[in-house]
């Protein structure tokens, strides 16, 4: 099969475009020919400085679809199927081999280029804004990179869920203006803007009850600063890059939490099992709206992730093999 494929980590440049073995399926796995890859921030994270889990390394979270190969001890699921997928690597192919626990069906009203967004985007989003956010209605939410497609996700589910306003940032004003039909209610442009100063002007000094942020590092400090009292952040990701040293002790006046979210920790779970087929039939009946920039193909790959880093994207980018 053909591959985008690394030897070393750096930039979008150290991918390359080959023929690997194709996937062997495990007995409680199965094989997809794949027809859509959404690109997600910590793809380029593991490119850019993850561990090489194969050699040559296939990057990648998630994928979807079509069943061509079934694990022997696997049965909730038959060759045809059409299904969304994750894993901690290999969506950057023409086939990948998940575990059947990470393949969830999708309906025949559904794309497979809707369908690869959205396990890890929206799945991680909702975690961070009800499971460890507990976000409630008439609550303040402030989601961090707001055009990212873990941001893009949240700005919609905290809409939904009732928040008294959703506060997005972005590196322009045009990719906030984008954010508006989503839910989002008041917009702050980060490089021209002061975003802690920008949420208490907006709430008139009560900051954010809660707040998502893939970022990491100095706007991370921000996020904390931007809380209200008993805020909760939940942290999710560095997609900034940057290793700066925070001051938790910002946190104690306020009796404010912080908590690191990793969807795939529970993965597993019957909670996240649930949840997930939820979000897909929410996507599928058009409560939820996928977002997609732009589409690649599979041989494009390095091209794409230097789009995904230039920032210019507002929702998610798609490799097609």
């Amino acid at each position: 099969m053909k591959a985008a494929v690394y030897y070393e980590n750096g930039p979008p440049e150290v991918l390359r475009y080959e023929d690997v073995p194709d996937p062997q399926c495990h007995p409680k796995g199965v094989v997809i020919r794949v027809a859509a890859i959404a690109i997600e921030g910590g793809d380029t994270l593991n490119r850019f400085g993850g561990p090489l889990m194969t050699n040559p390394h296939v990057v990648g979270y998630q994928a979807a679809g079509e069943v061509i190969e079934v694990g022997s001890e696997v049965s909730h699921l038959k060759v045809g199927d059409r299904v969304c997928t994750t894993s901690g690597w290999g969506s950057h192919a023409e086939l990948r081999a998940v575990s059947a626990r990470t393949a969830w069906k999708i309906p025949d009203s559904l794309s497979f280029q809707e369908a690869s967004v959205i396990p890890v985007t929206f799945g991680t989003a909702d975690d961070c804004l009800f499971e460890f956010g507990r976000l409630k209605a008439g609550e303040i939410a402030l989601i961090q990179a707001g055009a990212s497609g873990v941001g893009v996700a949240a700005i919609q589910l905290a809409a939904r869920a009732g928040a008294k306003m959703v506060i997005a940032t972005a590196s322009s004003d045009e990719r906030l203006e984008k954010l508006k039909p989503l839910g989002m209610t008041h917009g702050i442009n980060y490089a021209t803007h002061d975003v802690v100063e920008e949420v208490m002007r907006i709430t008139e000094k009560h900051g954010a009850d809660v707040v998502v942020d893939s970022v990491g590092g100095a706007v991370l400090q921000g996020s904390i600063l931007s809380l209200a009292y008993r805020g909760r952040v939940s942290t999710v990701g560095q997609a900034g890059r940057d290793r700066q040293k925070m001051d938790l002790s910002t946190l104690m006046g306020g009796n404010r939490t912080i908590s690191g979210v990793f969807l795939g920790a529970e993965i597993n779970t019957d909670r996240v099992q649930k949840n997930m087929a939820s979000l897909i039939d929410r996507v599928a009946k058009g409560e939820l709206k996928v977002v997609i920039d732009r589409t690649f193909p599979l041989s494009e790959a390095a091209a794409a992730h230097s789009y995904i880093e230039s920032r210019q994207a507002v929702g998610r980018v798609l490799l097609i093999p």
